[in-house]
């Protein structure tokens, strides 16, 4: 189903329920028809970078052929054709870069870019050539490998982006590009903001819906022809069950109290927050604002690893995560061993774990209890001389062996190699739940679980008796979560192995 059909789906539900009650009620079979629709999405940042990095490769690699084919045995390539190379690939990406041409909406609108294109790729010809005769060295470079240079690199260009024209095109009618978005309070003010959005043809904004506490005339169960569905715990739900990009509050600012109420709510979730500015009469700086098209709004929240972020994360993970089970392979061999000769039972345990926006992953590890006592929810905590806990499991345990095949995981993509630790589900504190123990814990659950972390590594690992331990982890999580960078990844790993060393708390 595409992103169009999405909209007109939701306009004509909320038509066809006008003013009644729960027209978008959770669980409801409209929420249920949102929640269910397709919506796995592309980066447009990833994206563009992607034929950035594309174009400057190919114009570098014709260059390079066309000197192969014109001028091979008669005039060297060396350093001068090697930068006059270099310099027309950088002018022309940059000329690209500043002629917006490296958008989604250029990326469709090829007809429109090609003058772009077109303009771009004259403009870095033209620089080249006129330092070259002011550096008076235009003699040493051939003119015929120049002409064809630039023939054959426009029209190499304008074929890529006509072909790309339509992939992007089709993915865009997919719904591939656009940011899910739920706006926030209802009324006069939410039905402007929706018609500021939809006035924009490439806002790359779908709304899926409203979202309000609010069940009066100040916020109808129909808002701009979209459906309300549900109050703002309701939107929590919707967002660990469906894909949302960002959430948009129309709410004005002199609200302040509503505002940091359901903030309080939704700050746990993986996702983007703007407050809009549309309606407001504060006027900022407009470098105080980001934009939504041509839409003003605050930023409240960032989703923590996004982007680039999300790639570079998932490249390392996956490549250092396979290298250190090929390298400890030997090692998870023998543990194996070890729980299959000491006690019955499979050599695997898994459990039911909490992942990314609290989604449920099987979380591999080897056994270390006995068969008949394992505790696949964690109902109990594991305390020191826990009679459940085998002879060997009491070593794979206090050295941390027995996470070893959370590296299958990693590579599947359910864990990372550095995160919060995903936790059982019904793993406790002080005999209480986790989350019931901790205001904002689920906020732990933006990123990735790891199977190392920094609250690991700083010495808050095993048990959690206590309520004070549980917060300690919590808030050395969210200081990662903050802080992330592959320099920190790298820290964080390598400083694990020392960290291990202390076990007083681990059973």
């Amino acid at each position: 189903m595409s992103a169009f059909d999405v909209r007109d789906l939701l306009k004509a539900a909320g038509q066809a329920e006008g003013m009644g009650a729960g027209v978008g009620a959770a669980g409801t079979p409209l929420a249920e028809t949102v929640v269910a629709l397709p919506a796995k999405a592309i980066s447009p940042v990833v994206v563009a970078g992607l034929v950035r990095a594309a174009e400057f490769g190919l114009i570098c690699a014709l260059g390079a052929a066309l000197h192969l084919v014109l001028l091979r045995g008669v005039v060297p390539f060396g350093i001068t054709y090697a930068g006059a190379i270099g310099a027309v690939a950088i002018l022309a990406v940059a000329a690209f870069q500043a002629a917006k041409t490296y958008r989604i909406g250029a990326f469709r609108a090829f007809f429109k870019t090609a003058s772009h294109l077109t303009a771009g790729w004259t403009l870095a010809f033209l620089v080249v050539a006129t330092a070259l005769v002011l550096a008076k060295v235009s003699d040493h470079y051939s003119r015929l490998w120049l002409a064809a240079f630039f023939a054959s690199g426009l029209g190499l260009l304008l074929a890529g982006r006509f072909a790309l024209a339509g992939v992007i095109g089709a993915q865009t009618r997919k719904g591939r590009f656009d940011r899910r978005t739920a706006i926030v309070g209802g009324g006069k003010d939410g039905a402007a903001l929706i018609a500021a959005l939809e006035a924009q043809a490439d806002s790359g904004i779908r709304i899926v819906g409203v979202f309000d506490d609010r069940n009066d005339d100040r916020s109808s169960n129909v808002v701009a022809g979209y459906p309300k569905l549900g109050t703002v715990s309701d939107l929590v739900a919707y967002a660990r069950r469906a894909r949302l990009d960002l959430i948009v509050f129309t709410l004005p600012i002199s609200a302040e109290g509503r505002i940091l109420q359901m903030l309080s709510k939704l700050w746990v979730l993986p996702i983007d927050i703007r407050l809009s500015a549309h309606a407001t009469k504060l006027r900022l700086r407009p470098r105080s604002y980001s934009y939504l098209g041509s839409v003003p709004v605050l930023d409240v929240f960032d989703r923590p690893i996004a982007g680039w972020d999300v790639v570079v994360k998932t490249v390392f993970d996956r490549c250092v995560g396979t290298l250190m089970l090929i390298a400890l392979a030997p090692v998870m061999l023998g543990v194996a061993l070890a729980v299959r000769l000491t006690s019955r039972g499979p050599v695997l345990f898994r459990q039911k774990r909490h992942g990314f926006n609290n989604e449920l992953i099987d979380v591999f590890k080897f056994r270390s209890m006995y068969v008949d006592a394992c505790d696949s929810g964690a109902a109990k905590m594991v305390t020191k001389g826990d009679p459940r806990v085998t002879r060997v499991g009491r070593f794979i345990r206090k050295t941390s062996l027995d996470e070893l095949p959370q590296l299958f995981n990693v590579v599947k993509g359910d864990l990372s190699l550095v995160g919060p630790r995903p936790h059982a589900l019904q793993a406790k504190a002080a005999n209480t739940l986790y989350d019931q123990v901790v205001d904002g814990y689920f906020a732990r659950h933006k990123v990735k679980p790891g199977i190392t972390g920094w609250a690991q590594v700083n010495g808050w690992r095993g048990e959690t008796d206590t309520s004070e331990k549980l917060q300690r982890r919590v808030e050395h999580d969210l200081y990662y979560i903050e802080n992330w960078s592959v320099l920190f990844d790298l820290q964080i790993l390598l400083t694990t192995p020392f960290a291990l060393l202390k076990t007083e708390n681990a059973y």
